[in-house]
């Protein structure tokens, strides 16, 4: 049984989502305001949030992004109407780690979350190298050579992910659908500018890159 802070301003949505839960062996607090969430996240551990983006007093990148900022890192799955996507990229960009659009099928919002479960169960205790690079999945923080590198959230989710392959070439669509969780856009340059900017904060003067861009496969993470 997981314990699942519910987010949600609108009764009828929030009756769903708890009712689902609970059907599937989870404890659900459910509160309507965006401060309260803050408030309320802080003062007791939650295995999930999941976090309406529409909200009174705060709405949801606010909350997110506050939570985050105090270094509270339960998941949160953001339940949205704005189904575009810079909004989705917005709500991953300020600490959320999936998106679900409204309206959504009840159990595909309880697959997500379990999912999110099982990704928080699997990094506890769990450190990631890549040579000078070290990834601590618990603190969510990065040091190169000993020295703290402050990432921004998608940014670790980058490199979270290419250390996971660490050694092996992954593709632009591969990256695109595992770490922003979205169809591939051909066209996006998402991508570019996050590995351009890891690369800016990895990188050490006498070393080589440790991102490699492989022309016609993506990117590959070396432990340099």
């Amino acid at each position: 049984m997981a314990r699942i802070l519910v987010v949600e301003d609108d009764a009828v949505t929030a009756e769903a989502i708890v009712r689902e839960l609970g059907g599937n062996g989870h404890e659900s607090t459910t509160v309507r305001d965006g401060a309260e969430a803050v408030e309320l996240a802080m003062a007791k551990p939650f295995d999930a949030i999941t976090l309406d983006r529409m909200l009174p007093t705060l709405d949801g990148l606010a909350v997110v992004e506050r939570l985050r900022d105090s270094g509270i890192l339960t998941p949160v799955l953001m339940i949205s109407a704005l189904s575009d996507v810079d909004e989705r990229i917005a709500g991953l960009r300020a600490g959320g780690d999936d998106y679900l659009t409204k309206p959504f099928a009840p159990d595909e919002m309880v697959m997500r979350i379990e999912a999110l479960l099982r990704r928080a169960a699997a990094s506890e205790n769990a450190i990631l190298r890549a040579g000078a690079i070290e990834i601590d999945l618990i603190r969510r923080s990065v040091t190169v050579e000993g020295e703290p590198v402050r990432l921004l959230h998608m940014e670790f989710r980058l490199l979270e992910f290419l250390a996971r392959n660490l050694g092996k070439p992954v593709s632009r669509r591969v990256i695109f659908e595992q770490v922003w969780r979205y169809h591939f856009d051909p066209g996006a340059n998402l991508i570019n500018v996050h590995i351009a900017r890891l690369r800016k904060k990895l990188d050490r003067p006498g070393r080589p890159s440790a991102i490699s861009t492989l022309k016609g496969e993506g990117y590959r993470l070396d432990a340099v």
